[in-house]
């Protein structure tokens, strides 16, 4: 059974930057809309970015934008977060999500209700 799996969290220092990946493992997905999540301790899980795979439009929660970049490479069929000016408030459980839909609005990349597979997730934790 195809699942996704994240790669590229850890430790850095605020100010520094980490990038996450994310790609299915064990078969094969629908990738129609990719996004990154993250839930912090005692926090309900939040959108951090979403992209269309075929088209690459991308969106972005109001807190990331200009710091976080999604994108993705088809030929490795990854999904990558770029995250720049990492604050400690960023310090979060992230978590890779996909669905076969193709023409989400904002509001639906954005929300959970979309994504029917999930990633395990991986640390990021930004020390102050």
């Amino acid at each position: 059974q195809a699942q996704l799996v994240e790669s590229g969290g850890g430790l850095v220092q605020a100010g520094g930057s980490l990038t996450l990946g994310c790609a299915p493992s064990g078969g094969t997905l629908s990738l129609g809309t990719m996004a990154w999540f993250r839930q912090a301790p005692g926090k309900e899980r939040e959108s951090v970015a979403a992209l269309t795979w075929v088209e690459g439009f991308t969106y972005y929660a109001d807190f990331v934008k200009g710091r976080f970049t999604i994108s993705r490479d088809h030929v490795k069929r990854t999904m990558y977060l770029q995250m720049t000016s990492l604050k400690p408030e960023d310090t979060a459980i992230y978590y890779c999500a996909s669905s076969p839909a193709r023409t989400p609005t904002a509001d639906q990349a954005l929300g959970t209700r979309l994504y029917l597979d999930w990633g395990q997730g991986t640390q990021v934790t930004v020390s102050s």
